[in-house]
């Protein structure tokens, strides 16, 4: 019997959080045809000798809803092992869209995930107005990996309401719009409804964007029209309102008696419990509420330095280095009174003085440190040496000819409470943030993190448990039933990864994005080969230049 690929000799891990076995996988067709020990050759055989075999990994948090439109590989997520992407988290995506409201969903996605505008009307085709017309535009696109998309509040909200979507509540009657075209969203192929009620996420103008502040009644219309389809619900919390909101989303799972997925970075808590989540989820659970949580299984956060453009402070000394050249910003810092002058000028603020304890060098070895202790922070190792923690960030740029970045963690600060928070069965790795925040911020790895360091390096979780949270319960929680297992009949989306020297790479600056805008990138070591769709996408960390991946819709 023959097969158009054979993965052979490694260590199956298959999703479910089995124990592994040692076998092969064969592919026919797209699917996976045999698992075990597999008899006749493949057209193409890989050896996977050393390694384990995966099913690829689900991102269920990103925006590659842009990116897409230009960059059909889909990096960096693509390069860390995902092989299926959710797109329209967080309330914004670009569709539902009438032809005249392009600039309007446009200007909200640059401010809220620092998507350049430009890019965005220059780099996508706008040949839809409804969501599965949007969809088949994507479909079009032949990305790499396959994507999965959610509607989205904002555009749904704009579609209905025009400009008084962003200040004013809607009519009884434009309710039931807003929620018909989310019902309609997801019968043209949208697995579910997104929805941000985070305040900071603005419009240019500073106005918190269409949703943000939705009354009880329009969110319960709506979740009534995404239960009647049989989509989920996806919130992003205003997590300063924690109780009320947990009660608010209760209220909407019920309502809609469908999965309920919210993102849950690690909230402290007055009780008794790890977590400000516990208790209303403990709740939501004995309701018979199917939750979820996405956190990243590490710290987040900006990058800082000189390439990246993001400074310790934005004012005086450090305004002028903003809008210079790399060179010459690097030459304007080699200069000590330009140099005292910074430091003055970062001191003047506490607050900025505060974040240097959050503030970490990344290191120059071949894998960055996203775990160093309070130790490793600029503010102890100020303390500890009697210097200014900016002067320390001026040192080890210099040191690093202007290439040192530096992690300012925003959320997930404390590793050791992370990992107890990551084991919780409602909680899934996740919200790396894959498209979104490109110049600013780069979480995209985190798969590889979590196989380099919670699982090989901390023993924190067994291979097959960190394997079925990178996978199946993805895949469960977003409705895709045959994807995210290694067995006979599913998709052959599958990962072969040298597990001993799986890692990210150091982030770098590129200016490939439309009109030669900037963003960051992050590549991976271990991965000998990616496959989505029985293709292969990658190949000893290289992009084979494959588009497998396809678009996958409600059913």
């Amino acid at each position: 019997m023959s097969h158009d690929l054979v993965v052979r000799n490694g260590q199956i891990v298959d999703g479910t959080g089995a124990v592994p076995f040692d076998g092969d996988i064969a592919i026919s067709n797209g699917q996976i045809s045999a698992v075990g020990q597999v008899e006749g050759r493949g057209e193409r055989e890989i050896d996977a000798e050393g390694a384990v075999i995966t099913p690829g990994f689900i991102d269920t948090h990103t925006h590659f809803d842009a990116q897409a439109g230009w960059d059909p590989l889909l990096t960096p997520a693509s390069c860390h092992g995902v092989t299926t992407a959710l797109i329209g988290n967080c309330g914004v995506t670009f569709a539902p869209c009438k032809p005249d409201g392009h600039e309007f969903l446009a200007n909200m996605m640059e401010t809220v995930e620092d998507i350049p505008r430009r890019a965005i009307l220059e780099g996508l085709a706008w040949d839809w107005e409804s969501y599965g017309e949007y969809l088949d535009s994507m479909e079009r696109l032949n990305p790499a990996i396959n994507l999965v998309g959610l509607v989205g509040h904002c555009a749904s909200r704009f579609y209905v309401m025009g400009e008084r979507a962003v200040d004013e509540d809607p009519t009884e009657d434009e309710i039931k719009q807003i929620a018909e075209l989310v019902g309609a969203s997801i019968r043209e192929g949208a697995v579910g409804f997104s929805t941000s009620r985070l305040p900071a996420h603005v419009l240019p103008d500073g106005r918190s964007i269409p949703g943000t502040f939705a009354k009880p009644a329009e969110l319960t219309a709506i979740s009534k029209e995404v239960g009647a389809n049989q989509g989920i619900l996806q919130f992003v919390l205003d997590y300063q309102k924690l109780d009320d909101e947990m009660s608010l989303i209760a209220d909407q799972a019920k309502t809609a008696g469908t999965r309920l997925l919210f993102s849950a970075p690690y909230q402290p808590t007055d009780r008794d419990d790890l977590t400000g989540f516990d208790s209303a989820v403990a709740q939501m659970q004995a309701d018979g509420i199917d939750v979820s949580g996405l956190t990243l299984p590490r710290s987040g956060g900006f990058l800082s330095g000189l390439t990246t453009g993001l400074f310790p402070a934005n004012h005086g000394a450090w305004r002028e280095l903003k809008d210079l050249s790399f060179e010459d910003r690097l030459a304007r810092v080699q200069d000590a009174n330009f140099r005292a002058r910074l430091v003055a000028d970062a001191q003047e603020d506490a607050s900025l003085v505060a974040r240097m304890k959050h503030t970490y060098w990344l290191g120059d070895a071949d894998q960055p440190n996203y775990a160093g202790a309070w130790e490793d922070s600029l503010a102890s190792q100020a303390a500890s040496s009697g210097k200014d923690p900016f002067e320390i960030w001026l040192d080890v740029t210099l040191q690093t000819e202007g290439q040192a970045l530096f992690h300012i963690r925003f959320f997930n600060h404390n590793l050791d409470t992370v990992s107890k928070f990551l084991k919780a069965d409602w909680v899934l790795p996740g919200i790396g943030d894959a498209g979104a925040h490109v110049s600013q911020i780069m979480d995209s790895g985190w798969t590889s993190f979590m196989l380099s360091h919670w699982v090989r390096d901390k023993g924190v979780f067994s291979i097959e448990e960190a394997v079925r949270k990178l996978t199946s319960a993805q895949a469960r929680v977003i409705g895709i039933g045959d994807r995210g297992v290694l067995a006979p009949g599913y998709r052959a989306d599958i990962n072969v990864v040298d597990l001993a020297n799986v890692c990210e790479r150091h982030p770098e600056l590129v200016h490939d994005f439309p009109n030669g805008a900037p963003r960051l990138i992050q590549k991976a070591v271990g991965y000998k080969a990616t496959i989505c769709n029985g293709e292969v996408i990658l190949e000893n960390d290289e992009h084979t230049g494959a588009r497998s991946g396809t678009v996958i819709r409600s059913n």
